[in-house]
């Protein structure tokens, strides 16, 4: 996929699942596109550690997708 076209909705929110939106409610809002962005470092660093989602760690290329968004801005 192309940088360039990355968008949250599109995206970024179906990689996160109805219990990972449910289990992470207390610290942030993962089906919140401003929620997300204004915490993306901090994702991107449980993503990348593999400390989140608590089932078990993404997939390279999921966690790849979500730093890409990250490194372009976080685009809506």
């Amino acid at each position: 996929m192309e940088q360039d076209n990355l968008g949250y909705e599109r995206d970024i929110r179906p990689l996160f699942r109805d219990k990972d939106v449910s289990s992470m409610s207390s610290t942030f809002d993962l089906a919140s596109y401003d929620d997300v962005r204004a915490n993306a470092d901090g994702i991107l660093a449980r993503l990348s550690d593999g400390s989140m989602p608590c089932d078990g760690a993404w997939p390279e290329e999921q966690v790849a997708l979500f730093r890409n968004w990250v490194n372009i801005g976080c685009p809506a």
